[in-house]
């Protein structure tokens, strides 16, 4: 079926996911491959990030993350990771007053203050142009890390244990969520990974207890809109159990 029509039956279908989060992998290899520099690739995976962005807005969806730039990213060489910030700063810059007028809230994820202070002062400004927005919600992780988001978290409990302001007894999968930086959000409904790696990078390892993997070997500067159908397509037709048994779930319609 023609991604249009797999678009239109997509819409008409109440079971869209409410979070989906990407991981972008694949930059450099797509590069590689067309003998181009590694930031060329990065470079094209920007506007691989906008078209998602645009038909996550278009669709209704209430959120997506993208793993921009993990902690351990800053292994890379010094001159990517710079370049890499450069990338960040002028996207940013290019793009926020199209996101504002899209209705797209930008919000970080992630250790904001180990980026260059012109990252971090480009971020705050997208963040409090875009307050106001009631859209889609933009995490843009940062620096981040899953376990030490977990670690972070634990710490901020046991804070609150130590001032009195909580009873150990009392710490639940709830409360320990509360303390994550997306637990005013809908934990991720469906992880999208390119560039054909079968694993998870320490991306939202508490959040994506539940969500629906979809990798394909596609590298993120030549994945666009047709292949993010796909995957919503994929997603439409899986069964989401829970725990239970097929029979179950009540019967529902898929694509």
């Amino acid at each position: 079926m023609d991604y249009r029509n797999k678009l239109e039956e997509i819409k008409l279908h109440s079971e869209l996911p409410r979070h989906i989060g990407v991981v972008m992998d694949g930059n450099g290899r797509w590069a590689k491959k067309r003998g181009l520099p590694r930031l060329a690739g990065h470079s094209e995976g920007v506007n691989s990030t906008y078209e998602i962005v645009e038909m996550c807005g278009e669709l209704g969806i209430e959120v997506l993350t993208i793993y921009t730039f993990s902690e351990e990213n800053w292994n890379r060489p010094n001159w990517e990771v710079t370049a890499l910030m450069k990338l960040l700063v002028a996207t940013i810059d290019r793009y926020v007053e199209n996101l504002y007028e899209k209705n797209v809230r930008i919000r970080v994820i992630g250790q904001l203050n180990k980026l260059p202070q012109v990252a971090q002062k480009t971020m705050l400004s997208a963040i409090e142009r875009t307050r106001i927005n009631s859209g889609l919600i933009l995490n843009v992780a940062l620096s981040y890390g899953g376990r030490q988001e977990i670690v972070g978290a634990v710490k901020n409990l046991i804070t609150k244990v130590q001032m009195g302001n909580l009873n150990p007894e009392d710490i639940n999968e709830r409360i320990l969520s509360n303390e994550l930086q997306t637990s005013d959000q809908p934990d991720p409904d469906l992880i999208i990974r390119t560039g054909g790696e079968y694993r998870i990078s320490n991306f939202l390892l508490w959040q994506i207890a539940y969500a629906e993997l979809y990798i394909t070997d596609i590298c993120w500067p030549g994945f666009r809109k047709s292949h993010f159908i796909d995957a919503l397509w994929t997603y439409g037709n899986r069964e989401r159990r829970f725990g239970k048994v097929s029979e179950q779930i009540q019967p529902e319609a898929v694509f």
